[in-house]
């Protein structure tokens, strides 16, 4: 397990695109797609800044642009199914699928709270409809809630014994509901 990556940073349950004031240019839409090996460097910087303004109980990042930008281009990328939010060129986070562990959910620091956790959160289940996994820190109380609010359950209690960080993390499950059994007849 490598939690060195700092894994599930996301913005808050109910989040809400706040509208812009009256005479502001209408912005761009958010979408979602697949990465491509020329996003490695923009999701690294996305990786190495939402760690840094979120998660402020982790030891100093080791790696620089560079060691990160070849870890998302030689490892994220080709091992697991990656989605990136943009907003025009703008790349705003980004969500990695490994089988059915979700990896990665990292956003701009900027862009949380605005309902992109949550798009990129639903393309992943998109991707993995029989259910996904997560690994988060203990610590993490605002992707702990964020996942919570969108129907993840604890499932295993970790001592930190098996992260780089030797921090104590949580296994979350989210399995979807299971259809309603509609009688004959209804229509």
């Amino acid at each position: 397990m490598d939690t060195d990556t700092g894994r599930d940073t996301a913005d808050g349950p109910g989040a809400m695109a706040r509208p812009a004031p009256p005479g502001t240019p209408p912005t761009l839409p958010v979408t979602t797609r697949l990465a491509l090996p020329i996003d490695a460097p923009a999701i690294a910087a996305v990786h190495q800044a939402s760690r840094q303004a979120t998660m402020p109980y982790l030891p100093p990042q080791r790696r620089t642009h560079e060691e990160v930008t070849r870890w998302i281009r030689e490892i994220v990328l080709p091992q697991c199914h990656t989605f990136v939010a943009t907003r025009g060129p703008e790349l705003l986070g980004y969500a990695a699928v490994q089988g059915d562990l979700l990896d990665q959910l990292y956003l701009r620091p900027d862009v949380r709270r605005a309902g992109i956790g949550t798009l990129l959160l639903a393309e992943a289940r998109r991707h993995r409809p029989d259910g996904l996994s997560l690994h988060v820190f203990q610590l993490n109380a605002d992707a702990r809630a964020f996942y919570a609010h969108h129907g993840f359950r604890v499932v295993a209690i970790h001592d930190g014994r098996a992260n780089m960080e030797n921090l104590p993390e949580l296994t979350l499950r989210w399995t979807p509901a299971p259809e309603p059994l509609f009688p004959r007849g209804t229509p």
